[in-house]
């Protein structure tokens, strides 16, 4: 009956300024679907702020978040029942095996039955194929495979929300898609909040997706209808390094970067800017600069 209830996360007017001044969130409404859903921001645009708040780690000022009949922000207990978190950093014990201390942390969360603990212990090290490791310490880890421990701690007891912040970061190509087949699988049967700054992980996995910046919600909604939005405005031109201030002052440069040697701009209008530019289907980055410039509608 409780996943029946569980939906959708709805989030409504949440604010919170900390004790230096900083706004980190300001009055933030959203609704997070089930499923993969991506929160995408630069650092600092409150992406952390608000997933702490919601993996219950900190108050808000002002708002409300409910989770089917969960109040999330009253009713802390029951959210952290059903909740798997990952931040963006965590800390292990010095010396303590994977298996020892994720059986460690399965206890912590509530799983009491000793066969139920170890079956499930050794079902999440072989999903995170991290199971003929399972001996060595976590604090020896690389990155990716550190990453992959921390999902496996944020799934023990089958939580309806897994927050992950920030996950791929510093992690080679091919860790990152491992870890990203992972979490794709995983939100066949549960929210998953993908917070991160890298476009990329958000237009792979995410059918609904959510750009933030300076503790606002500039933009909600599905990728392939935002893009809609853009279609037909989106033009490319290659220039010279030393025409990048030009090309600013006569165009609307969302974006530029190197391409095989060569600047490659692109430009927001509404007709051809010159017979020099392309039209391009516009992807997740074009929506992520326009919205960052206001080009494109808020979603619902």
């Amino acid at each position: 009956m409780l996943i029946k209830l569980m939906t959708k996360i709805e989030i409504r007017n949440l604010s919170k300024t900390y004790p230096n001044g900083t706004k980190a969130l300001k009055n933030i409404s959203l609704d997070i679907p089930m499923g993969m859903f991506g929160l995408l921001g630069s650092n600092g645009a409150g992406k952390s702020s608000l997933m702490r708040t919601l993996a219950t780690l900190q108050e808000v000022d002002s708002g409300t978040i409910t989770f089917g009949d969960i109040n999330v922000l009253k009713d802390k207990t029951r959210m952290r029942q059903i909740v798997g978190y990952l931040p963006q950093e965590f800390g292990v014990y010095p010396g303590v095996s994977a298996e020892r201390l994720l059986t460690h942390l399965a206890t912590l969360k509530g799983i009491r039955n000793t066969k139920q603990r170890q079956e499930q212990v050794k079902y999440l090290l072989h999903q995170t194929n991290l199971y003929n490791v399972r001996h060595k310490a976590v604090s020896g880890y690389s990155g990716g495979m550190r990453q992959r421990f921390g999902i496996a701690q944020a799934l023990l007891g089958n939580p309806k929300l897994i927050i992950v912040d920030e996950p791929t970061a510093g992690l080679d190509p091919g860790e990152r898609v491992r870890f990203l087949n992972l979490l794709s699988q995983v939100g066949e049967t549960a929210a998953v909040i993908l917070s991160t700054h890298i476009v990329e992980d958000v237009a792979e996995l995410c059918p609904h997706v959510a750009i933030v910046s300076e503790g606002r919600v500039l933009i909600t909604g599905s990728p392939v209808e935002l893009m809609l939005q853009l279609k037909g405005k989106i033009w490319r031109r290659e220039i010279s390094r030393n025409d990048l201030s030009i090309a600013q002052r006569r165009f609307k440069v969302i974006k530029s970067k190197f391409y095989l040697g060569r600047l490659v701009i692109h430009i927001f209008s509404s007709n051809c800017p010159d017979n020099a530019c392309e039209s391009v289907e516009p992807d997740l980055e074009d929506i992520y600069f326009c919205a960052l410039e206001g080009l494109v509608q808020v979603g619902a």
